[in-house]
């Protein structure tokens, strides 16, 4: 499909809705915002092209700097403005044995910990990824600049991982794997050990067939997306209400079953909290769908659909091949009311990196 510009907004009764959330009675005009694809692979029309950029998975900006995104088909994280103009860094996700990583999930360390070391140099990690192959990876700039560095493998476990979080849980740090094939989520310290909190992540009400999908920390708390996993449990089935998103502690124990199995979610990944600004949809949490390429709009304290994010005449928004979504830094033409999402349209054949802002 075509990202060019154009004008979005709530859906003219998921506006309302929306509205409610504030305490508000009347039906506001639907917020319009303008899309656009920043940079492709040349498959869609955009602003920039990148060679690069195939079957875009994950996204964490740099708090200081710019967008890092997942190319799975490529094994490579791609460094861009918010205008999509590539950077020169490309950093390569190394596979932990003979097959490739494929590379999903992302995230953004700040802190001493996560380190990796090569040729004797050893550095904190400042972006770490989780792959398809079972793999952990930590890049840090010290250590190898253009490459990351693999850390931990459950290969031999079967682990297929689709999604990366960073939270911080008793004063300390831990990242958070989703494994989608074994149904669970892997917990690691800052030493890539892999550990057990008090709670495992689990739901027993899900149904059998429900897998972590997509993961995001969110304040004090993990929000886990959950799709329906194909017959080799590799990859999400896409289908209208087949999904779910539960809310966890950082200790792993379930706080609230957010969104049970149903429509409007559909192999949901993505997640994102909207800003005070973004409209009609601000304070939202957002939730990405793989399955129909919709952003749809929730409460976060109860769980109440506002809608789905669309153009200014009704029609739902739709990115094919969605997967992150992730609010600027304020930096680099990256504003903080941006929503920036990453996708792998053509089933992940292809690339493409856009933004959706508010027209003024």
């Amino acid at each position: 499909m075509k990202f060019s510009k154009f004008l979005l907004g709530l859906a003219p009764a998921a506006a309302l809705l929306v509205a409610g959330c504030g305490g508000s009675d009347s039906a506001p005009t639907a917020t319009a915002f303008t899309a656009r694809a920043v940079v492709s692979d040349g498959s869609i029309p955009s602003t920039q092209t990148d060679a690069n950029l195939k079957n875009g998975w994950g996204i964490a900006f740099n708090p200081q700097g710019f967008v890092w995104v997942t190319a799975t088909a490529t094994q490579k994280s791609t460094l861009y403005d918010g205008n999509g103009v590539p950077q020169t860094l490309v950093v390569t996700v190394p596979g932990a044995g003979s097959a490739p990583a494929n590379p999903t999930g992302i995230v953004f360390s700040g802190g001493n910990g996560f380190q990796v070391t090569r040729s004797g140099v050893t550095g904190p990690s400042r972006f770490i990824f989780s792959s398809e192959d079972g793999s952990i990876s930590g890049w840090s700039p010290a250590a190898d600049l253009n490459n990351a560095i693999v850390t931990y493998s459950d290969g031999t476990g079967g682990a297929v991982y689709k999604g990366l979080a960073i939270a911080s849980n008793g004063g300390s740090d831990f990242i958070y794997a989703t494994d989608f094939r074994n149904r669970k989520v892997d917990v690691f310290n800052a030493s890539f050990g892999k550990v057990q909190l008090a709670g495992s992540f689990s739901d027993t009400q899900l149904p059998a067939d429900y897998a972590p999908y997509g993961i995001q920390a969110i304040g004090t708390r993990i929000v886990v997306t959950y799709a329906q996993q194909d017959t080799n449990r590799r990859n999400a089935v896409a289908g209208s209400g087949l999904g779910a998103v539960n809310v966890f502690n950082t200790d792993g124990t379930l706080a609230q079953r957010l969104l049970p199995p149903g429509a409007p979610l559909n192999a949901p990944w993505g997640v994102a909290l909207a800003p005070a600004n973004f409209g009609g949809a601000s304070g939202n949490l957002l939730i990405a769908n793989e399955g129909d390429g919709t952003i749809n709009a929730f409460d976060f304290a109860t769980g109440r659909w506002n809608g789905a994010l669309a153009r200014r005449d009704g029609t739902v928004l739709r990115v094919d091949g969605l997967r992150g979504i992730a609010f600027g830094n304020g930096l680099n033409q990256q504003p903080l009311n941006t929503l920036f999402y990453i996708a792998g349209p053509n089933k992940g054949v292809n690339g493409a990196y856009g933004r959706v802002d508010i027209q003024p």
